[in-house]
């Protein structure tokens, strides 16, 4: 393994650069660092996902957390492949494991008829809530690949497949509490007294 961090203050950033892991030095706005926040962002979101997971009464909590656990590594992984240019670190197993994760996951729900919300029971939320984050990470880092064209196609599925993953996942658990999906209504505004 690289160096470890030893003193998490530098100053080297202050003057409002920050390095990549080749590095090279870049402005903290940059198209890099804004994807790298985002997928960081999303890591975060998840471990919250799993902290709510592990709080709750949803059966099955080992799995969930299994998966989890593997979703944050491969982001970090995706986060290691944004700071080194060219660098490859996410593997096609990861969309694989999503893809037949999604195929489980759907086999015991009901075909979607009608949009449904972002709300729902606690895990629910969470999840929708980092489906959302994943969609900004995703076009965060498509917009790095669209300028320098160095993210592999794997990393750029990943994030696509992680927000149907959330999606389904969402779905998952909030029958897994018990609870219905809370559907949109296209005529709300017919309810208002």
């Amino acid at each position: 393994m690289g160096h470890r961090l030893s003193k998490i203050y530098t100053r080297t950033g202050d003057s409002g650069t920050t390095g990549l892991g080749d590095g090279s030095r870049v402005a903290k706005d940059d198209l890099r660092i804004t994807a790298l926040g985002d997928v960081d962002e999303l890591n975060a979101t998840i471990g919250v996902l799993r902290a709510q997971i592990a709080a709750s009464t949803i059966q099955d909590k080992a799995s969930w957390d299994k998966s989890l656990s593997l979703i944050q590594h491969w982001l970090f992984d995706l986060g290691g492949e944004v700071c080194i240019p060219g660098f490859t670190l996410v593997q096609p197993v990861s969309i694989e494991f999503l893809e037949n994760d999604i195929d489980r996951m759907n086999e015991t729900l009901p075909m979607l008829k009608d949009f449904i919300l972002p709300a729902g029971t606690l895990a629910c939320s969470y999840a929708h809530q980092a489906r959302a984050v994943c969609r900004r990470a995703e076009r965060s880092v498509m917009s790095v690949h669209s300028r320098d064209q160095n993210i592999q196609a794997t990393s750029l599925q990943l994030l696509n497949r992680l927000s149907d993953w959330l999606f389904v996942a969402s779905r998952t658990l909030q029958r897994s509490e018990g609870g219905a999906e809370v559907l949109w209504q296209k005529n709300i505004n017919e309810t208002i007294e």
